[in-house]
């Protein structure tokens, strides 16, 4: 069974709608993204200082 089916995702806060959106998991030591569009095929793992740099990025951006 995949990885996915085990982890609890939510729709990350900076998605721009429902159908156009990414889910994400927080793990204790890593923090997974994916598309809801294309559940099936997986997920980005982040470590937790790549993940930080994502949402500095991410807010920059806002």
């Amino acid at each position: 069974m995949h990885l996915s089916h085990h982890i609890q995702f939510r729709k990350s806060s900076y998605s721009a709608n429902a159908s156009d959106c990414v889910e994400v998991a927080d793990l204790p030591n890593a923090n997974l993204i994916r598309d809801t569009k294309n559940r099936e095929a997986g997920h980005l793992l982040f470590e937790p200082t790549e993940w930080r740099a994502l949402l500095v990025t991410v807010r920059a951006d806002a």
